[in-house]
């Protein structure tokens, strides 16, 4: 991997019919810093994250990585650029192993063919680092167990690990504590806090207690439009922050 990447948008655009899901976004985030976008629930976060990984094309506007524009470039194309996501919904192959399904992303970033008759658990310089990342996200002893079997804070431990296994300059996280245990979620915050520097993360996330410990800027997102960008300490202090989201009981 090159090295984080820096990622920004101008003018970012999203209409379903007559509803405005993205209005004008400019987001600036900065190489290997890790950026949150935080906003009540349907404020939009999820589809802007969507547009950033090429799963939507905004309607009008840009996104650029490392100055190079990638609005149309499709979801694909941007992996292959050093984009990696991760749902709200888990999303593994569930039929497959932890260290199967870390295993054919770690093949799958070298660009090697999917030689379908030889397994991949037979080429230990794919299993050898796919069993490293699973050590790193807490898995290391549940590597050989089928996903599906996978409690629900694992499983979204098992996604971190896929997305990390491609090596990415930039890591679109979307809501990676949703569901898990307080033991589960301290585990991940303190994962993506040895991770800040190496990659460039944009971060979707609830619990404020992790956004603020971890971010070093955070963008309000409210009604699709970004209302504030700063330091958690300056989103804090910020009162139409306070007036559109913190002082909400609700998320």
């Amino acid at each position: 991997m090159s090295g984080p990447a820096s990622l920004t948008t101008e003018n970012l655009f999203l209409r379903f019919g007559g509803l405005v899901a993205t209005n004008n976004v400019d987001l600036d985030v900065r190489a290997g810093e890790l950026h949150a976008i935080i906003g009540p629930n349907g404020a939009g976060k999820t589809t802007l994250i969507s547009q950033l990984a090429g799963n939507l094309r905004p309607t009008s506007g840009f996104i650029r990585l490392n100055g190079e524009d990638v609005t149309t470039v499709p979801a694909y194309e941007r992996a292959r650029l050093g984009f990696s996501r991760s749902f709200q919904i888990t999303s593994i192959f569930r039929e497959f192993t932890p260290l199967q399904n870390v295993a054919l992303a770690v093949q799958a970033q070298r660009g090697n063919e999917f030689r379908f008759w030889k397994p991949v658990l037979d080429d230990a310089s794919v299993t050898v680092p796919a069993l490293e990342i699973l050590d790193r996200v807490g898995l290391g002893k549940r590597a050989n167990v089928l996903a599906s079997d996978l409690a629900h804070g694992e499983k979204r431990s098992l996604e971190l690990a896929i997305a990390l296994a491609t090596q990415p300059k930039l890591l679109l996280l979307d809501e990676p504590t949703a569901g898990m245990g307080p033991d589960e979620s301290v585990f991940i915050v303190e994962l993506l806090r040895k991770l800040k520097g190496s990659v460039t993360m944009v971060l979707v996330e609830h619990d404020m207690d992790a956004v603020f410990s971890l971010a070093d800027r955070i963008s309000v997102l409210v009604y699709g439009e970004i209302i504030a960008t700063g330091t958690p300490a300056e989103i804090r202090a910020n009162a139409a922050v306070q007036s559109a989201y913190l002082g909400e009981d609700e998320v």
